[in-house]
């Protein structure tokens, strides 16, 4: 018996549509309203591990931040965040992740620049 755990290169979240039509919690979701600079909570199922740093090898610690609609169906690039703190704790015998992000930059969703390599942020 192992433990399962995932590691995410990026964070995805769902639309705020899901939290409008009581589906999801509000950290479940992409904030209405995303601000440069702001910081937000997430929460994702399961015990999920995220890249915490502050190296400029890899983008001062900046990873992707996606809109998804389940079943690792992922939006490109919404914004590049900085996961601040990931936190695992259990809620009735179930296993979820919870933190806080800060947002870096915000992408137009209809540009075609890519604005990751790997995990490296191209600014």
């Amino acid at each position: 018996m192992g433990i399962k755990v995932e590691f995410n290169p990026d964070l995805a979240l769902r639309d705020i549509a899901e939290f409008k039509a009581g589906r999801r919690k509000i950290e479940e979701c992409v904030p209405e309203n995303m601000e440069v600079g702001m910081v937000y909570d997430f929460l994702k199922s399961g015990q999920r591990f995220y890249y915490l740093s502050d190296s400029e090898l890899w983008g001062n610690g900046q990873i992707p931040f996606m809109r998804t609609s389940g079943d690792e169906k992922l939006s490109r690039p919404i914004a590049s965040i900085k996961i601040l703190e990931a936190t695992h704790f259990l809620d009735n015998g179930e296993c979820y992740t919870k933190g806080k992000y800060r947002v870096i930059h915000i992408f137009d969703e209809n540009d075609p620049t890519i604005h990751f390599e790997a995990c490296k942020i191209l600014e």
